[in-house]
């Protein structure tokens, strides 16, 4: 607190002492005005600060009825944010004293109210920015995990269509695999065929030289033994002859 009221002591010097050559005379005199009503209250613009747990305040008197108003935050435009539109804010003078806590090296800041609702309008258009950009950004969202959808949609009739067709080939490629079969197994069996067929030719050509061989030699065999007989015969006549012929 002492070292508060040093800091605006020192403000109310230096701003008496600079009225002159810095700053107008009108200005001057306000900023001194200023300082000299926020001094007896350094101890209750503290205690606020401390009990917000905030870097500083902005702090102003009412010049209407000299009440004490503290805007905690953690610069100016924070704790003129944060105020929103209470009655405390609509009663601040054009220019404000940001008041930083007693542990803050710094010394106090004027800030005037027209900068900081330029800043608070600034971040009002951002946050409508951003939040226009956010409502883009999840319809670009939604529109890509639609599109991805049906692309995963399309992909999967696409394979169910491949898979079809690769059925249907390995169905068609077992069948012509089955009619090769058969044809090589058709050809085997007429070409066994024809062998059996050329064999039992062959055999019936051998079959036929036999009998023919045989009838010859049964021919041949029978006219050897119709001789034979013949010859016994003349010899069995020859015989009885000679028998008679004894007798």
């Amino acid at each position: 607190m002492r070292r508060l009221l040093r800091v605006l002591g020192l403000v109310m010097m230096v701003g008496g002492c600079a009225s002159h050559a810095l700053v107008p005379a009108p200005q001057a005199t306000a900023i001194k005005h200023r300082e000299q009503a926020l001094a007896p209250h350094a101890a209750a613009i503290q205690a606020a600060i401390r009990q917000s747990g905030r870097t500083g305040a902005l702090a102003f008197v009412d010049a209407r009825d000299g009440r004490l108003a503290v805007l905690p935050g953690e610069t100016p435009a924070d704790a003129w944010s944060r105020a929103g539109a209470s009655t405390d804010r609509a009663a601040a003078p054009a220019v404000l004293t940001f008041v930083y806590r007693a542990d803050v090296p710094k010394e106090p800041e004027s800030v005037s109210v027209a900068a900081l609702q330029e800043q608070e309008a600034q971040r009002a258009t951002l946050a409508g920015l951003d939040g226009e950009l956010r409502k883009l950004s999840d319809a670009l969202a939604a529109t890509r995990r639609d599109t991805q959808a049906s692309l995963d949609a399309s992909r999967h009739e696409q394979q169910k269509a491949l898979d079809a067709l690769t059925e249907e080939l390995a169905a068609a490629r077992k069948f012509m695999l089955q009619v090769a079969q058969l044809g090589y197994l058709n050809q085997d069996m007429n070409a066994e065929n024809a062998s059996v067929l050329k064999k039992a030719a062959a055999a019936s050509q051998e079959s036929s030289a036999n009998s023919a061989k045989l009838a010859e030699s049964m021919r041949q065999l029978s006219e050897h033994l119709a001789a034979q007989l013949k010859d016994l015969a003349a010899r069995l006549d020859a015989i009885q002859n000679r028998i008679t012929n004894v007798k």
